[in-house]
């Protein structure tokens, strides 16, 4: 008994040091659980509702921003985080800013993933998902700290420390209708 809550305070410990090498991500930020859109298969996503039986309200997905809003974004993030609610709808957003920290790849079940963090201002960083897979782009990484990144796609709410903006490529699905894409530097990936 003793061993594994010193195994679990290792691991805590471990999470943290993580985090600060990250560059300071607040942690709410930086830590991940996979979130319900790496569970499924995003081509096939269903309509008004996800695994688990929970209905899940309809995505947000219009206007689609023609520039960059990290203003709209914070207040959709402050109202994802003040609602008593445990369905939050997906939305569609369009951030800018520096990049603070970049992930290695990673295979789930819906495919190749890369992951970086966008400072969106007021102290508050992103996480950005791009489907590898789907996406015209170089072999990852190719994007690096320091470098200015623009992104629209599909921002989910599944807790404060499972959220980010997927749907980072070009196409669209039956459970989202807005094509995205990543520019860094100026140049556009989708």
């Amino acid at each position: 008994m003793a061993a594994m809550r010193w195994q679990r305070c290792v691991m805590m410990g471990l999470g943290a040091v993580v985090a600060l090498q990250m560059g300071g991500i607040a942690p709410a930020h930086a830590r991940h659980h996979h979130h319900r859109h790496e569970e499924r298969d995003e081509t096939q996503g269903t309509q008004g509702g996800y695994e688990g039986g929970s209905s899940r309200p309809q995505p947000i997905a219009s206007p689609v921003p023609a520039a960059c809003d990290d203003g709209k974004f914070l207040a959709d993030l402050q109202a994802a985080e003040a609602s008593s609610s445990e369905a939050h709808p997906d939305r569609v957003e369009h951030v800018c800013g520096q990049v603070i920290a970049v992930s290695a790849s990673k295979r789930t079940r819906s495919g190749l993933h890369g992951y970086f963090y966008v400072d969106v201002g007021h102290g508050v960083s992103i996480r950005i998902v791009s489907d590898l897979d789907r996406m015209s782009a170089p072999t990852w990484p190719w994007v690096a700290k320091g470098d200015k990144a623009d992104v629209l796609g599909r921002y989910y709410y599944d807790n404060a420390r499972s959220q980010g903006i997927d749907w980072t490529h070009h196409g669209t699905g039956k459970s989202w209708p807005v094509e995205g894409y990543v520019s860094v530097n100026g140049t556009r990936y989708q």
